[in-house]
């Protein structure tokens, strides 16, 4: 097997890894309906991450090789994380009225 039908295979493996624990925090933020335990710039920060993973994998969409599946990955992980950032600011907010 060609090297680069293996690539897009690994690429794969390693988005759907990152994938499986964005719905069990998903699930922890509605469970808890608390930031605690939540890193705002962490959020942020793998949020930009599959931004530009989304933004390199536009660019090269039209070459061969590009697997759209692949490419889906980084599109449910960029929303499935949109959707922890959220529910943190859903959270957020009802923690300072709950305080005041």
């Amino acid at each position: 097997m060609n090297p680069s039908d293996i690539a897009p295979i690994l690429e794969a493996i390693m988005i759907i890894s990152f994938g499986c624990s964005w719905p069990l925090n998903i699930i922890k933020s509605l469970q808890t309906r608390s930031t605690k335990g939540k890193s705002l710039p962490f959020l942020l920060l793998i949020d930009f991450g599959y931004v530009a993973g989304i933004v390199g994998k536009l660019l090269v969409c039209d070459q061969p090789g590009f697997k759209w599946w692949v490419f889906a990955f980084y599109v449910l992980n960029f929303i499935m994380v949109t959707t922890d950032l959220f529910l943190y600011f859903k959270h957020l907010r009802a923690e300072k009225k709950a305080e005041k």
